[in-house]
């Protein structure tokens, strides 16, 4: 999963004993919120399979940081629901008071706030804290009283100390780094220098004239300019935006050398500059709170997958003329990670591999899929983004003999700490989407019958040694 998201699953399975174990508390957050879900896919009838996932997804939202109230009263009416479905596929053994706990959640939820204000996560880590504090067992409070005060004082000494390490501040292992050479973010592990080829270079550049906001104004003008020349434009947006994206760089390089450029920016008289050839490469990224890496330096953790959400011109059609402004989601793996450079300032991107949208992204029960092995060409012309657009997913594997793979999310390291968290930020990180489960199912093989329960329990009593059995 992604860095500092939980502890490493697979080190806690015991394939012998066919159990999981010393599992943390978030690790079990982790466990019934994202991955149960994942696993039960294919392995049960679509009966339990669905009121599992509804369990789930629940907890899912109820453990949100930003709470829906009319999410919350809906589904205040739906737990109810959803223990009644997992009565017909479970024993009654199975519903104890913590089943039936979660009847209350919701109102819980609705009286108090966010259940992460009633979390006992904080204490327990300060707990370990304290017992570290620990060197003579026979005095365990003298111990701890006289760590604390002693640090509290060298806490308070350090204020007037100049260059002094902060005492007992953890450090931000994802922060970000203020740099005027790089525009966001800080380039972390191996780093080299390589000439790009003429064609990566080109297109490198093409995608930064595209996407930058400041360059909008001189991009209207632009289309303008167009029209006017060409009056076959106005109607066709197609043959617009193609002709816009091949002259539009030679046209605003012209327009900084014969205009007045004390309407530009800086930035935008740099980027029609074109940048150099030699970038900077390096294994590691830290933007927006999130650690990203590319595909091939990925050691214990998964941090290559990216997604972002793309305004893209669709059509209905090879014949439609008419180009229709939509948002797409693309889902990918970090190829590469480049700074290119224009001069006064670095621009950081990242080379990515895409899943094709037309027949390697699907929604399946609920569940986003991708397939990252087939449909590659469909972008090698339009391989990058920005590094401040991606959006950090990782993937589970369907199965071992199937190349697609389901689309987890998981918040950034950080987040607390953020004071411009994005949109997507507080998005629920669960796979699944109930809005698309089909509930009408019946699965008579799983279903208790009461019937034959009755049966079966005046047959016991019947024979044997007179023994009635209690229902």
């Amino acid at each position: 999963m992604s860095d500092g998201y939980s502890s490493n699953i697979a080190s806690r399975v015991s394939l012998e004993d066919n159990k999981i174990l010393n599992l943390k508390s978030h690790d079990c957050h982790v466990l019934i919120q994202q991955l149960l879900s994942v696993a039960l896919r294919g392995l049960l009838p679509k009966g339990p399979r669905v009121s599992i996932f509804r369990l789930c997804a629940s907890l899912n939202l109820l453990c949100q940081r930003v709470i829906d109230i009319n999410k919350v009263e809906l589904l205040d009416k739906e737990l109810p629901e959803t223990l009644c479905m997992l009565e017909r596929f479970f024993p009654p053994s199975f519903f104890d008071v913590m089943v039936h706990l979660t009847i209350h959640l919701a109102q819980q939820v609705l009286i108090a706030g966010p259940v992460l204000f009633c979390w006992m996560f904080h204490f327990e880590r300060y707990m370990k804290v304290l017992k570290d504090y620990v060197k003579n067992r026979s005095n365990l409070e003298g111990c701890i009283a006289e760590k604390y005060l002693a640090e509290e004082i060298t806490r308070f000494c350090d204020g007037y100390i100049k260059e002094a390490a902060e005492i007992c501040v953890q450090h931000k292992r994802n922060e970000d780094c203020e740099d005027e050479i790089i525009l966001e973010g800080k380039p972390i592990g191996l780093k080299k220098l390589r000439q790009l080829t003429p064609t990566m270079w080109e297109i490198a550049h093409r995608y930064v004239l595209t996407n930058t906001t400041e360059l909008d104004p001189w991009k209207e003008l632009h289309k303008d300019e167009l029209k006017l020349v060409d009056k076959r434009l106005e109607k066709n947006t197609s043959l617009l935006q193609m002709k816009h994206q091949r002259t539009f760089s030679d046209w605003l390089a012209d327009k900084v050398r014969t205009s007045d450029c004390s309407t530009m920016s800086d930035t935008v008289r740099w980027i029609t500059c074109k940048p150099k050839r030699e970038v900077l490469s390096c294994s590691g990224y830290l933007i927006n709170w999130n650690r990203f890496h590319t595909r091939e330096s990925e050691k214990g953790t998964q941090n290559c997958g990216v997604s972002v959400e793309a305004d893209t011109y669709c059509r209905a059609s090879a014949r439609d003329t008419m180009l229709k402004l939509d948002k797409v989601d693309y889902y990918g793996v970090i190829k590469e990670i480049i700074l290119l450079d224009y001069r006064k300032f670095k621009v950081p991107m990242f080379d990515c591999d895409w899943a094709n949208i037309v027949n390697g992204v699907k929604v399946e029960e609920g569940f986003t899929l991708v397939n990252l092995r087939i449909g590659q060409h469909q972008f090698q012309r339009d391989p990058f983004i920005f590094a401040s657009q991606a959006n950090q997913v990782f993937y589970s594997r369907e199965s071992d003999v199937s190349n697609w793979s389901v689309v987890l999310r998981a918040p950034p390291r950080g987040l607390y700490d953020n004071e411009n968290p994005g949109e997507t930020d507080y998005m629920p990180s669960v796979p699944l989407d109930l809005s698309e489960l089909s509930l009408n199912f019946v699965d008579e093989d799983l279903r208790r019958n009461h019937c034959d329960v009755m049966s079966e329990a005046s047959t016991d009593s019947e024979s044997g040694d007179g023994e009635s059995t209690e229902l």
